[in-house]
């Protein structure tokens, strides 16, 4: 296989993440079980929507700013242009309104330990190096807009470093789950990636930690998912299988195995009925094109 550019690497990892949001958002409040029908006129939610509002508050900024981040999401917000917006993401957004400044927007405590950091926090995989201590502050800082809690904040570095794994000249490595584990602080989601590193099936996984709105069942089921499956609509479906908040899980994991793969064919056959598809290729080419003004 021909090694895939930045700009592949990048399309493949925003469409084929907003394909997998677009396809399982019907099956969201479902139960487990079902067969995925893929609709003619798919529809993304805020999993797609407020990574996109990252990507060009980036490219606007040549910086990843939390500040302006935090403006282009609420802005994409007032717009009416994010649907199926979370709790903790939904406070953030009322609170930004009425000039709470970005640090302190937000939900805290435990029951912020959603997956709404995680599920945007793919952009920054390729501009920021989380082994130095200043770029890792700055992913976490990216993750206090919304959600001020490790675990959140963990499930999001572990989405980084799973698409940095992916797209690195030694991506062949087997053993890519604990890899990502021994990167991550003390946490309850690197427990479960340690747990998942054994084995376990995709399936098995969802039946016994079914992947809802906490961000330590939802990202290793995508992490597991991405490492699993070659056919990115044979990994949607069986994520849609599985229940629990399958477009966000579809979203992550899709993003993963986008980076890695670029947009395969079956991905390109069916990317037209999305209803942000011009405007995700426009943002991913420009975003594939941006470069931070400098490493400070």
């Amino acid at each position: 296989m021909a090694k895939l550019s930045r700009t592949q690497r990048i399309a493949g990892c925003l469409l084929t993440g907003a394909l997998g949001d677009a396809i399982a958002a019907p099956y969201e409040t479902f139960p487990p079980g079902q067969t995925l029908d893929v609709g003619k006129q798919l529809r993304t939610t805020d999993d797609t929507q407020l990574t996109l509002a990252t990507c060009e508050a980036i490219v606007a900024q040549s910086a990843v700013d939390p500040a302006a981040i935090a403006k282009a999401m609420l802005h994409w917000f007032q717009e009416g242009r994010v649907r199926g917006i979370g709790s903790s993401t939904l406070k953030s957004m009322r609170d930004l309104t009425v000039g709470v400044h970005w640090a302190d927007a937000g939900s805290t405590g435990e029951r912020s330990a959603g997956n709404g950091a995680a599920m945007r926090i793919a952009p920054l995989a390729f501009l920021l190096d989380p082994g130095d201590t200043r770029q890792r502050t700055l992913i976490r800082d990216v993750c206090w807009i919304t959600h001020h809690n490790d675990e959140a904040y963990i499930g999001a570095l572990a989405i980084v470093y799973a698409i940095q794994f992916v797209t690195a000249e030694d991506a062949d490595e087997p053993d890519l789950i604990t890899k990502i584990a021994e990167r991550l602080p003390d946490s309850n989601v690197r427990d479960r990636l340690r747990e998942v590193a054994n084995g376990v099936s995709y399936l098995d996984y969802a039946q016994a930690h079914l992947p809802t709105g906490y961000v330590v069942d939802s990202v290793p089921a995508a992490i597991l998912a991405a490492t699993q499956y070659a056919d990115p609509l044979v990994m949607f479906r069986d994520i849609v299988t599985g229940g629990g908040d399958v477009d966000t899980v579809a979203s992550m994991a899709g993003q993963i195995l986008g980076a890695e793969q670029g947009i395969v064919p079956s991905v390109a056959e069916l990317l037209p009925a999305v209803d942000l598809y011009e405007e995700i290729k426009t943002i991913a080419a420009r975003f594939a094109e941006s470069r931070l003004d400098s490493d400070d």
